[in-house]
């Protein structure tokens, strides 16, 4: 299934909605601020170290960078409409939040086991994704709001905190159209993230973003999730060490053979120092894409950077 954006269709910056066509070359899934306790001492928080970045890959032609920091892990608010008008570089920023473990303790509230009256435990966790979605995000200039909302999936067993937050994307998406992005472990799900968003919740599937399909092996998988009618976000070839650069390119050249190039998104996902030393999203221009277009011809770097992008993030905005 191909989405096409329509002229009522805008994609969310830092900097106000776009049409779909005028992000240009777009990093699908990366992080220019980041902080987490998984990895201390790998902060990413440095303002003008985000300058630098957004710099060298606007000088290596790219033209719009996805954060997928959520709500609590350091997103830069205050920094992000800033450093997007210095650069040049179009920035969406995320709402929504991640796995517990990379929230301080006492930083994220949870269910636990607690019986709560309310009718819907979730629900202030789902308006505050609305509010960052429609209002903007706090601490940051007037104006500057979310596009897109990040969620996770587990590793292992789906957990309480996990459903309450898939819980809390999907009544935020309704409200507003915005699109829901997930962080996969290799140990995880896909088809369970699928079954909760879109069976249990009503999400499209073209609204759907799963990233990280590369950690997993079955290539099956990969196609089956790719004829449902999601994006694939393919967030880990630029980088140098992760397990899954040993089969990123084939993973993307198995489902454009298998018909799904229209699926497909490319990020560098840089979340610590190390990943940012040795490249960052720079390294999906210099590296990534001319591999693809030697294999591929040009046009496939230009649909998963450009096309594809265009179709995953705009959205016909709702105000609830």
């Amino acid at each position: 299934m191909t989405t096409t954006p329509t002229a009522a269709r805008t994609v969310r910056t830092v900097l106000g909605d776009l049409a779909p066509a005028e992000l240009g070359v777009t990093d699908s899934h990366d992080h220019l601020f980041i902080r987490s306790p998984r990895f201390p001492g790998q902060e990413l928080d440095d303002p003008a170290a985000a300058e630098d970045v957004l710099r060298a890959y606007a000088a290596a032609g790219g033209r719009t960078l996805v954060q997928w920091t959520p709500w609590g892990l350091g997103r830069g608010a205050d920094s992000l409409a800033e450093l997007s008008r210095t650069t040049g570089v179009h920035v969406v920023a995320a709402t929504g939040a991640h796995q517990t473990a990379h929230y301080a303790p006492g930083r994220f509230p949870t269910l636990g086991d607690q019986v709560s009256e309310r009718p819907a435990p979730y629900a202030d966790l789902a308006e505050r994704f609305v509010t960052e979605l429609t209002a903007g995000l706090p601490g940051a200039p007037e104006g500057v709001r979310a596009g897109l909302i990040k969620i996770a999936d587990d590793a292992g067993p789906s957990t309480r905190h996990t459903r309450w937050t898939t819980a809390a994307a999907a009544e935020a998406h309704h409200a507003t159209g915005a699109p829901i992005a997930v962080h996969l472990e290799p140990d995880g799900d896909p088809y369970g993230v699928l079954r909760r968003l879109h069976g249990r919740h009503g999400v499209r599937p073209d609204r759907i973003i799963l990233g990280h399909l590369t950690r997993f092996t079955d290539r099956t998988l990969h196609r089956g999730l790719a004829a449902e009618g999601v994006f694939l976000a393919l967030d880990s070839p630029s980088r140098i060490g992760h397990p899954a650069d040993l089969q990123a390119f084939d993973v993307i050249t198995d489902l454009v053979e298998a018909g799904h190039a229209d699926r497909l998104l490319l990020g560098a996902d840089t979340t610590t120092g190390t990943a940012r030393e040795v490249g960052g999203p720079v390294r999906l221009l210099t590296d990534l894409a001319p591999r693809l277009a030697r294999s591929h011809g040009p046009e496939l770097p230009e649909r998963l950077l450009i096309a594809n992008p265009a179709a995953a993030l705009a959205v016909d905005w709702r105000t609830p």
